[in-house]
Formats: C-alpha cells, sequence, structure tokens
C-alpha cells in the first residue's frame, strides 16, 4: 500500500485556527472522520485514531479534527448545529494537503452523522453514517431514556425467563416499571424537527449514503423509529442509501467484530465512491 505517515497539521476556520490529524496514504480516496458530541479527534478509547491508521493502511488518506472549542482547537464551542463552516474548512484543508485526492468520503457518528446531513458541503461525493442523532433536548426532568429504547429493553426482557423469576420475586422495582410501561404506552411523539431536517438531509445529499446502526443502543433505536415515519420516505426509496444494522449496543463500535463491521463499511463505502 506504499508508505504511511501520520502528521499533524492547522488550518483557519472562520479567524480560530482548527487542529487536524492526517494519515497519508497512496490512494486517491480519502475520508473525513468528523467527531460527534464534544468527543475529541482520537475517538473513545482512540477508536478513531485506530480506525484512520486501519483505513490508511488500506489505501485510504484520513483526515480527523477538532471543530472549534474542542481539544486542540481555538474558539467557542457551537455545537453540532451550527459545525457546517467547521466541516467545511477541515474538507478544504484535506484537499489541499492532499491534492491527489479525486474522491472524499465523510464518516460520522451520532450528532456527527446529523452535521454532515445538515450542512453538507461541497465536495463529499458520498456518506458514511452511524446511529444518526434525531433526539431534541429532553423538556422534562425525566431520567428515563427514550421511548425506542425502553421497548426495545422490556421486549428482551419479556422473553427471558429470568426476568419473569424477578418479577414474581419481588427483585423489581416496580413504581420504576410503571413509570417505563407509561413511557412506552403513551402515544408516539411527532417527529422532532431535527428529526425532520435529518430526512431532508438524507433525501437531499447527492450521492451513495450507508447508514450503520447499533442494533441495541438508544441512539439509533430511536433513529429506527424515526426512520419508519413519512417524513423519510424519500430517503427510504433511494437506491443509494443503505441502511445496515448489527447486533450490539455499543454506540461507538467497540468490540472487535463491531469495529470490523464499520471498517467494512467505510472501506465499502470508498470503492464506490
Amino acid at each position: 500500500m506504499g508508505t504511511r505517515m501520520r502528521r499533524l497539521t492547522s488550518f483557519d476556520c472562520e479567524g480560530d485556527l482548527l487542529c487536524a490529524t492526517l494519515d497519508e496514504a497512496a490512494g486517491e480516496t480519502g475520508v473525513l472522520i468528523v467527531s460527534g458530541g464534544n468527543e475529541i479527534r482520537i475517538g473513545a478509547h482512540r477508536g478513531m485514531a485506530r480506525l484512520s491508521s486501519d483505513l490508511a493502511q488500506a489505501g485510504l488518506h484520513c483526515f480527523r479534527f477538532d471543530r472549534r472549542g474542542i481539544g486542540d482547537s481555538e474558539g467557542d464551542n457551537r455545537g453540532f448545529e451550527d459545525s457546517g463552516a467547521d466541516i467545511a474548512a477541515a474538507l478544504f484543508a484535506f484537499r489541499a494537503a492532499c491534492p491527489q485526492l479525486k474522491h472524499v468520503v465523510a464518516f460520522g457518528n451520532c450528532d456527527a452523522a446529523s452535521a454532515l446531513l445538515l450542512h453538507q458541503p461541497d465536495g463529499i461525493d458520498a456518506l458514511v453514517l452511524s446511529n444518526i442523532w434525531v433526539l431534541e433536548p429532553r423538556s422534562d426532568d425525566s431520567d428515563l431514556p427514550p421511548a425506542a429504547e425502553i421497548r426495545s429493553r422490556y421486549s428482551e426482557k419479556l422473553r427471558d425467563p429470568k426476568e419473569w423469576v424477578r418479577l414474581f420475586s419481588g427483585a423489581v422495582n416496580l413504581r420504576k416499571l410503571a413509570s417505563g410501561l407509561l413511557a412506552v404506552l403513551r402515544p408516539p411523539a411527532p417527529a422532532s424537527a431535527l428529526s425532520q431536517r435529518v430526512a431532508q438531509g438524507l433525501a437531499r445529499f447527492k450521492g451513495p449514503i450507508r447508514i450503520l446502526l447499533a442494533a441495541r443502543d438508544g441512539t439509533a433505536l430511536a433513529f429506527t423509529e424515526a426512520w419508519k415515519h413519512s417524513d423519510f420516505a424519500p430517503a427510504r426509496a433511494r437506491r443509494d442509501v443503505e441502511l445496515t444494522s448489527i447486533d450490539t449496543a455499543s454506540h461507538s463500535f467497540a468490540s472487535e467484530a463491531d469495529y470490523a463491521a464499520l471498517k467494512a463499511t467505510i472501506i465499502a463505502a470508498c470503492a464506490n465512491a
């Protein structure tokens, strides 16, 4: 695959200096990795640093960066909904650093996936999106997870004989059980404004999209529920939108099998970009 080299670099974003890491390779396709939440560019448990190295080994240039106000970068943290300039500046810096690039695939997990759909800077040929964030901030003080996650948990428990033994032996917190059941029985909430914008982004993007979901992750479960809504009908009708679910609860694809599925998804997307 040729000689690989990792180097630190930086670029300007509206007057702030942002820090980035580039893993160079021998090919003509690159992967722009966008971090989710307030995560720095190395990722949870250094997962994005490992992914970048492995993708470079497969011949793909990889560019990771800290958006404004995160990690080593200057500026104020504006959140994912106001990160369009950060992503566009990172993409420009990536292409400037690797002028041989013919195709760029962008990858984001959680609200980084949402950010890519909301902003869509020019110059991205394909998207790999995992566990897409569609939830609005909670307006109540409940510590319960989203209804989709509660339904999934209760479905698993009802199929487990040990849980029935726990129920009849008094080992189950009945108050918590009642709260959970009430949450499940409530009518489905209308699609959130963010969910609608994500659906519009999926329909609008001019290129192939691969969606990877951790089947038992709360964020992915919420997206799976939203995916059934009529707002997502145009995206569901697209032949170049591919949705895959893997049986894991790991939001960051931490196990070796989960990580292998993520890496394979990105490599496949790059091969078809």
